[in-house]
């Protein structure tokens, strides 16, 4: 299997994260660009989030550093680009780089909008390159076996996906909203993405909830209407220092799987059963699978099936959906992807 070249551009909290997973990764050569040149030292002590998945400091000495992103653009030696910048550059920057030859793994939200995605998507098609969206909740050995069940679960009765956290301390532009697309736009896309992945597209949908972003608050509770049972879908920006969770209850005709993040693996319940912890096998990052597969489908040139750029750009349609029957008090909407 022949060597490939990552870029990874920002070195904020996501770009530390993914270039810990992306080091870790057999027969890749890594790249970074950053404009501040602590950064480029490896010092990432001043980096924060919401996971604990970085460290202070690591070693660069084998990697490329750029310090714009068109000399990274005119280095023939780059393969492909991973995009962890504020949501509002993604369309500019992943136009730029399928332009120049490279493929692109572009954090999520795709675009603050369905148009910035489709403009991405398009230009991937005219340079024949491989486009992705990093919906890392799709490669969480957690939320995978939600995916392994529904083969063996019976009809769906309902399913419950929640997600909250403070609103960040870190990243300033994830309180702008031209430039994230808001908290909930921003937080929730997984658990909007993983229902599409799960039950594919609702007939209508419905939203309640609040925004309120100089005080901290950006709310929704969402329902997501499928032939003979419902997708709920809560959470957003709360108060203060209040800790990050990500959890959810799947109920089917064959058993109920319950997840929470203070717990390392979901509970599958059946009927007449004991509880069953479905434990991964082998255990795996989900940064470093996601990673993986886009490299795998760079190399290839094949067409990210596990996470089709067409699917996080209807993730981010329904988001937005669901943003509208918020601000119109809960009115039921049609959805149309």
């Amino acid at each position: 299997m022949g060597s490939m070249q990552l870029a990874i551009v920002g070195l904020g909290f996501m770009g530390a994260t993914h270039v810990k997973a992306a080091l870790t990764i057999p027969n890749l050569k890594l790249a970074v660009v950053s404009r501040d040149p602590e950064k480029l030292k490896g010092d990432l002590s001043k980096v924060s989030g919401n996971l604990a998945t970085t460290e202070a400091q690591l070693d660069f000495s084998s990697i490329k550093t750029f310090t714009t992103f068109d000399e990274l653009l005119a280095d023939s030696t780059i393969d492909a680009v991973d995009l962890c910048l504020p949501t509002a550059l993604h369309e500019p920057f992943a136009t730029k780089a399928l332009a120049a030859g490279k493929h692109v793994l572009v954090e999520k939200p795709m675009g603050l909008d369905r148009a910035a995605c489709d403009r991405m998507i398009e230009a991937a098609t005219k340079a024949n390159r491989i486009l992705m969206a990093a919906q890392v909740l799709r490669f969480f050995p957690a939320y995978d076996s939600l995916k392994h069940f529904l083969s063996e679960s019976g009809a769906i009765r309902t399913a419950t996906f929640r997600r909250r956290c403070a609103a960040p301390g870190w990243g300033p532009w994830l309180k702008d909203k031209s430039q994230s697309g808001g908290g909930v736009f921003d937080l929730l896309i997984h658990d909007i993405d993983m229902a599409l992945y799960l039950f594919g597209a609702p007939h209508s949908v419905s939203a309640t909830g609040h925004e309120d972003l100089p005080n901290q608050i950006d709310v929704l509770n969402a329902n997501l209407n499928y032939d003979g049972f419902t997708v709920n879908i809560a959470g957003g920006w709360h108060h203060g220092a209040f800790p990050f969770s990500m959890e959810f209850t799947l109920v089917a005709e064959n058993g109920t799987i319950d997840f929470h993040s203070a717990q390392p693996n979901p509970t599958l319940y059946q009927a007449n059963q004991p509880a069953k912890e479905l434990t991964p096998d082998p255990p795996s990052d989900a940064y470093r699978e996601e990673i993986a597969y886009f490299v795998d489908c760079a190399r290839d040139n094949r067409p990210p099936k596990r996470c089709t750029p067409l699917s996080s750009a209807q993730a981010v349609s329904l988001a937005h959906l669901l943003l509208e029957s918020r601000s119109k008090q809960g009115q039921t909407l049609s959805c149309q992807l």
